[in-house]
């Protein structure tokens, strides 16, 4: 298994963990946007190229052409995908390519009010982000099927994990307990994403699937927990109507749904390793210990 990874941030790392944990021999290169970025993961046997997403990588042509997995983690900007952009001759050339797999997100949904949605609903993404990821998804499917290569599309919900929690947010004086009547949000923690990309990889996944945990929540609800598992008293509650938040974190709370995860389930045979921000949290506050 030669696995090339476009954009080495938080979730594809976590996938490089777990596929090494998975395959014994599999080789693994990747993207980041600047060499510093990279180099941190030079220990753990991955070489990482530079790709910024506004020209060619200058180094990974080669690596990408023996590819036989490739794993697609970069926004896409207002022209498109950057991979498909600057490498598609690239990827054309993978003689031995057998298996796409693209993270987009459940913003591609838009709002459902707070109803319980999952794969065929309707796409009415709310803005200029998730509609770049609509047109994404697209195209990808388009090359997948011209190539004939199987694509897994994985629509992330809201990512978490060690380093990345409200627990690094209450430490750090950024944690907001905003409420806004009715909202709920889906969480992922960060090693049920590395863990389906490694068994997705393994059976060759095909299809567009939610990556979600099981039990959507309000937001305010994880920070109370949050500092109560930390056993420190919570930010003070605000009202969204009322608070001061940044036109991007307004954005967020514009999507009100409950996603399905069962169809990832079903096709991996597996339940989440943490079905819902309690285990997860407990399960990063532990880990710290």
């Amino acid at each position: 298994m030669n696995v090339f990874v476009f954009g080495l941030g938080f979730s594809a790392r976590e996938a490089v963990t777990h596929l090494r944990l998975r395959y014994q021999t599999v080789n693994i290169e990747g993207s980041n946007r600047s060499r510093e970025r990279g180099e941190a993961l030079t220990d753990r046997g991955v070489f990482s190229h530079v790709f910024d997403g506004t020209r060619p990588g200058e180094t990974l042509g080669p690596a990408l052409r023996k590819a036989s997995h490739v794993v697609l983690s970069i926004a896409p900007g207002p022209e498109g995908d950057p991979a498909l952009l600057h490498h598609r001759a690239d990827l054309d050339a993978a003689e031995g390519l057998e298996w796409l797999c693209y993270y987009s997100t459940v913003g591609v949904y838009g709002d459902f009010g707070g109803a319980w949605i999952d794969e065929s609903a309707p796409l009415v993404p709310r803005n200029e982000r998730s509609d770049r990821r609509v047109a994404a998804e697209q195209a990808w499917r388009d090359y997948a099927r011209a190539r004939g290569v199987k694509l897994a599309i994985l629509r992330l919900a809201g990512i978490y994990g060690p380093g990345r929690s409200v627990f690094d947010k209450l430490r750090a004086g950024t944690a907001h307990r905003i409420v806004k009547p009715g909202q709920v949000f889906n969480r992922i923690h960060v090693a049920d994403i590395g863990r389906v990309t490694a068994l997705a990889a393994e059976a060759r996944l095909e299809g567009t699937y939610n990556l979600a945990d099981d039990a959507p929540a309000p937001p305010q609800d994880l920070v109370t927990h949050g500092a109560t598992l930390m056993g420190v008293e919570p930010p003070p509650a605000q009202d969204f109507a009322t608070a001061q938040l940044t036109p991007m974190q307004k954005s967020f709370y514009a999507d009100n749904k409950r996603v399905f995860n069962g169809a990832i389930k079903k096709a991996l045979g597996i339940e989440m390793l943490y079905p819902d921000y309690r285990a997860g949290l407990n399960a990063i506050l532990e880990g710290e210990k």
